[in-house]
């Protein structure tokens, strides 16, 4: 019996992988740099469309953005096949080893790194970066540099 009867289900963690500490075993390691060297730029830029459709329904944020239910599941569709390619064929023998002598919590971790190196492209683009820049005008760097300084008593 496979230790992943439901690989979906640990595939929607993957959601979380920005935030998640990439610490890992050695097997762990050589897992994440498989999928990392086996994926390509269009394999990430899927990924991160993927988690922002699968991110855009939440109901604080569903208002901004418009994806149909036809891009998400298409888009879930094709990161499914992506998963599927990397576990079963590119990184397979990387796959099963990290499960194997490192747990399922492995996967986690791996696909945290792909999904780091994934955003990190989106976020280095310069109209990115220019558009998170503009959090600079309404920020009062006076009051930082007072709140760096230690309470008069």
């Amino acid at each position: 019996m496979t230790r992943f009867p439901y690989v979906s289900a640990w595939v929607l963690v993957l959601a979380c992988f920005v935030a998640a500490p990439a610490v890992a075993g050695p097997y762990g390691d050589d897992l994440s740099k498989c999928l990392v060297k086996s994926t390509t730029e269009k394999d990430k830029t899927d990924l991160v469309r993927w988690i922002f459709a699968a991110v855009s329904v939440h109901p604080d944020v569903s208002g901004l953005v418009s994806v149909t239910d036809a891009q998400r599941t298409e888009m879930t569709r094709s990161v499914g096949e992506l998963f599927e390619r990397l576990l079963t064929k590119s990184c397979r023998e990387q796959f099963r080893d990290a499960t194997k002598y490192e747990g399922d919590q492995t996967l986690v971790t791996s696909f945290s790194v792909l999904g780091q190196v994934a955003m990190r492209g989106l976020m280095e683009h310069p109209t990115v970066t220019k558009g998170l820049g503009e959090l600079d005008a309404f920020v009062d760097k006076d009051k930082l540099k007072a709140a760096l300084q230690p309470d008069e008593q």
